[in-house]
């Protein structure tokens, strides 16, 4: 296939769309199922880059779920714990711990669970059935591997009433090193960006203990993450996954702020009280997400006031206060260390500061600020470990 025509680009409006080779070779993608738009294409082609180069960098099985060309979850395959897998929703998918690209996947979608509605996935490795029963009962739009178990094929066709898309890729594929883009008539060139991102680019420690290898990798992690999320961009890491991704703020802080908060959010879905939570027999999946991210952030739509629990409920169940949040967020960082990536340099401390209130304990950012000292007697005073990569991340 040398090309393939969409229904249309970024908008109905926008006609004439399709994808092809500037070269007029073949396009190194197979259309398994359905037929996949121009935002499709961009999510799967982005997200097959962040998981491929998640496996090469860790030897370990990666899945990605993307929405607007920016992930809302990636990560390793790392086995899940009990109380995790009933806050992600997979502690009754048979199979699970016998399957790392299952595992993936489950903390990828898991991470923000509001954002990855409607999801693009990419999976590093051939797709098995038991990642293809998470995959079947959530609301996706399509997905992307380089190949699919024939059962697991099967079960995926079965979505969206038989439109669910399913691209295959050729993971042997690699594109030139120069790439090209057009904005307003005007053609930009510039070499893609082959910047490796392993263990060596985090050897520059400026404040605190030298990297534990848990660290090492949850870094390494959260920098292929940023490499593939519009910036300005912030990603928090723990135990094989990005917990929260900031995405294309113009003021790093609020990028931190943001990221701070899916992460400090992903923690609260695992408190007891949110684990039993004591939903309606019939309340589905995805209202049950919206309600869960209400009950923990207790905005404007109070899922336990008068009048409106009964929509959700069996009983009234008691407010999740601020001070008890804070309590458990305090407590659940004995537990997990989690650390932190910036695509760019902290231009203030007050980054390093929100950072503390999620329990980052390890930061990698490229350095090469005015303030630089600033920021690294923060993390002396704070017991933080910074590395500076020197490998600025940008991408547009």
């Amino acid at each position: 296939m040398k090309q393939f025509e969409l229904k249309y680009g970024c908008n109905p409006n926008q006609k004439n769309a399709k994808i092809y080779m500037q070269d007029g070779s073949e396009l190194p993608i197979r259309i398994l199922n359905g037929r996949p738009g121009y935002i499709n294409f961009l999510d799967a082609f982005n997200s097959w880059q962040l998981v491929r180069e998640l496996r090469e960098a860790t030897k370990l099985p990666a899945a990605a779920s993307f929405k607007h060309v920016s992930p809302s979850g990636a990560a390793v395959g790392v086995r899940l714990g009990e109380d995790l897998k009933r806050a992600v929703a997979v502690d009754d998918i048979p199979g699970l711990d016998d399957s790392l690209l299952a595992c993936a996947y489950a903390r990828a979608r898991g991470t923000d669970r509001l954002c990855s509605f409607g999801d693009f996935i990419a999976l590093s490795d051939v797709c098995d059935v038991t990642t293809a029963l998470i995959v079947k009962r959530e609301v996706s739009d399509g997905i992307i591997a380089p190949g699919y178990e024939p059962e697991a094929l099967e079960i995926l066709k079965s979505k969206r009433s038989g439109g669910y898309n399913i691209i295959e890729i050729d993971p042997g594929y690699r594109p030139e090193v120069t790439e090209t883009k057009q904005v307003f008539g005007i053609t930009f060139e510039q070499e893609r960006n082959e910047s490796e991102i392993d263990a060596s680019i985090l050897g520059n420690v400026v404040a605190g203990q030298a990297l534990p290898p848990e660290a090492v990798r949850d870094l390494i992690v959260a920098l292929i993450t940023l490499k593939y999320t519009q910036s300005n961009s912030v990603c928090y890491a723990t135990d094989g996954q990005a917990i929260g991704v900031g995405a294309g703020q113009q003021s790093r802080i609020h990028c931190t702020r943001l990221a701070g908060s899916k992460a400090d959010n992903w923690l609260l879905r695992q408190a007891k009280c949110v684990l039993e939570l004591p939903f309606r027999e019939d309340i589905k999946r995805p209202i049950m997400d919206n309600v869960i991210d209400s009950y923990i952030n207790g905005n404007e739509e109070d899922v336990c006031a008068d009048g409106i629990w009964e929509n959700y409920f069996t009983e009234k169940p008691a407010p999740f206060s601020k001070e008890e949040q804070t309590k458990y967020l305090r407590e659940v960082g004995a537990r997990y260390s989690v650390s932190l990536a910036s695509d760019a340099f902290f231009p203030f401390p007050d980054n390093v500061i929100r950072a503390l209130k999620s329990g980052v304990k390890y930061i990698a950012q490229p350095g090469g600020s005015i303030r630089d000292d600033l920021v690294i007697e923060t993390c002396k005073k704070n017991g933080i470990s910074m590395a500076f990569t020197g490998l600025r991340l940008f991408h547009h």
